[in-house]
């Protein structure tokens, strides 16, 4: 896996390199070195993260819709009901 492969997966999955390597539980200057291309991405890793890309890829979040408007919040004193008197 090249760096620039390794760094569009990164933004396809909305990961940072940080959380890589806290979900790696490694230490996050290996990561910066696979970013960078010093260090070569280790195959079991480049396999993971292209499975990874290939699902987001396969299955993208759901349209915007109702499910994504909030209601308003009841305030103090508010009744949930209005016909409520």
């Amino acid at each position: 896996m090249t760096p620039a492969r390794f760094h569009q997966i990164l933004d396809l999955i909305h990961w940072s390199g940080r959380g890589l390597a806290a979900i790696l539980t490694c230490d996050e200057r290996m990561v910066r070195r696979w970013g960078a291309g010093t260090t070569e991405i280790p195959p079991i890793i480049a396999e993971w993260l292209e499975a990874l890309a290939a699902t987001h890829v396969a299955y993208p979040p759901p349209a915007p819709g109702a499910w994504q408007r909030r209601a308003r919040p009841v305030r103090e004193g508010e009744h949930l009901n209005t016909d409520r008197e």
